[in-house]
């Protein structure tokens, strides 16, 4: 029984290439630069710091970066 036919394997196919060049590109990223000076500070980063206790939320960035490969996929899936 065949569940996915071969146009499906290949949209599957070039959907792992795409998040495995972003993977590859983070890595280098993370690997040369050991901080990103923008990344983690920036304005609605949630931040609570008590005596023992530290909570930390990157909110701005997570969206930011939601934005970033948001646009990098869109631009890669174009026809």
């Amino acid at each position: 029984m065949q569940f996915f036919g071969g146009r499906a394997l290949q949209e599957i196919g070039k959907t792992l290439i795409i998040f495995g060049i972003i993977l590859i590109v983070a890595g280098i990223i993370l690997t040369f630069f050991q901080r990103v000076p923008f990344l983690g500070r920036l304005p609605g980063d949630i931040l609570l710091q008590k005596k023992n206790f530290t909570f930390y939320f990157p909110l701005a960035t997570s969206i930011l970066l939601s934005i970033i490969i948001s646009l990098i996929i869109r631009l890669f899936s174009r026809k």
